[in-house]
């Protein structure tokens, strides 16, 4: 049995909270898999993360979600639910499941990732100095607010006492806990205060279920940890980025992508037909890659893009984001399948877990290397890509050249071996 297990609700949420793992030490795999499916009876590394892709589920189905993977195998020593760091999906829901399901005493949320411009503050989380009904992301800031919906009594940690260093917090929570379960928000601001919180967390003899996003797993402690990192065995020759996310700052990283990298798919195409405009996007896509050794796949560069696909859904009576994802997966499978390429990058969680499902691929096992926050990277361990070097981030994450940067990062690490 594995020391932590991290049940994220996206799979590039599992990839970088396993990575704030993977990074000081242990061994960490992702895996992208049913609930309901049966168990490996194989060794387990150190930390297994497993994406529940539960954030666009009914809170009822993503709690059943959680529950289903705490109430089989004996709960390991360490739980972390992992969940978005801009506050998105069934964060009360999947928290109250967790609480329950592990049976523990204290919910310490810590949804900060400093790293990636994430901050909370007088119990109001930010994103680049805004809190996040200022920035887009359609979410109340107020992280009692976000759990009013919760079954447990909320209290909160205060920056303040977090500046005092772990036995402050540890003292902070010592009684917490004592007369039922209970859900405490915590402000951070840089990464000293998530490692003051997981410590003093650690010491105050209390059932502790950790809940956060990348940040705070950079700071929880794994017992027993040994690393045995993966190497990539691949032999391609070019680099391949999927990028699906339609958030604002993925578009403009798509805007300084040289124009001979990119392969459009038709949005509008791929609500109608996901199958048939995946599979035109592939011939483009292999044509691509057979000059190029940096090639983007991508079905949106601009808001127009977006606009085209919403609108071809609302005349179909349809959701445009699954039938994109679909066509994109449906096209990077078919276009890498007998010749997988050296580096795979891929942008946006959906769009993540379509790919991987369409090259047959459920596990990544992390290297504890990364581009940069939030953008880490595995190896394939399983389907025909198996070892094919992988990194992934989020929409929201980055500057304008990280996928530039990442397409670049996967070409230099092949040329450098």
């Amino acid at each position: 049995m594995s020391s932590v297990l991290v049940l994220a609700d996206d799979f590039t949420g599992a990839m970088d909270t396993g990575h704030g793992f993977a990074t000081r030490g242990s061994s960490a795999r992702v895996v992208v898999a049913d609930p309901d499916a049966p168990r490996s009876l194989e060794a387990r590394p150190d930390v297994l993360a497993v994406d529940l892709d539960s954030r666009d589920l009914d809170p009822a189905a993503a709690a059943s979600a959680v529950s289903a993977w705490l109430e089989r195998d004996p709960v390991p020593e360490v739980v972390y639910k992992k969940i978005d760091s801009t506050l998105r999906g069934n964060v009360a829901a999947e928290v109250d499941a967790a609480l329950a399901a592990a049976e523990r005493e204290l919910a310490i949320v810590a949804p900060a990732f400093p790293g990636t411009s994430r901050v909370t503050v007088g119990g109001r989380h930010l994103v680049d100095g805004r809190p996040l009904e200022d920035a887009g992301y359609g979410t109340d800031s107020d992280l009692r607010t976000l759990f009013d919906a919760s079954e447990y009594d909320v209290a909160g940690l205060s920056l303040e006492t977090v500046l005092k260093g772990a036995d402050a917090v540890a003292s902070a929570l010592a009684d917490r806990g004592r007369d039922g379960r209970e859900i405490v928000v915590c402000d951070a601001i840089h990464d000293r205060h998530l490692e003051a919180i997981a410590d003093g967390a650690r010491r105050c003899e209390r059932d502790v279920l950790y809940v956060g996003s990348g940040g705070l797993a950079s700071a929880v402690s794994v017992p027993n940890s040994s690393r045995s990192p993966p190497e990539a065995t691949r032999e391609g020759t070019d680099a391949l980025g999927i990028v699906g996310s339609v958030n604002d700052r993925t578009l403009e990283q798509l805007e300084v992508v040289p124009d001979d990298w990119l392969v459009e798919l038709d949005p509008a195409a791929a609500v109608a037909d996901p199958v048939v405009a995946g599979r035109e996007a592939a011939t483009a896509l292999a044509e691509a890659r057979r000059t190029r050794d940096r090639v983007v796949l991508t079905g949106a560069t601009s808001r127009d893009d977006v606009d085209r696909a919403r609108m071809a859904a609302t005349d179909r009576g349809v959701d445009p984001g699954p039938r994109v994802a679909r066509a994109l997966g449906v096209a990077a499978a078919e276009a890498t399948t007998d010749a997988p390429p050296a580096g795979l990058l891929l942008t946006g969680g959906a769009i993540a877990r379509a790919t991987l499902e369409g090259i047959s691929a459920n596990t990544i096992e992390l290297t504890g290397e990364a581009v940069v926050d939030g953008v880490p990277e595995g190896v394939i361990g399983d389907g025909p890509a198996a070892g094919t070097t992988i990194v992934t981030k989020a929409g929201g994450f980055g500057g304008r050249r990280s996928i530039v940067n990442c397409l670049n990062f996967l070409a230099s690490s092949h040329e450098s071996e």
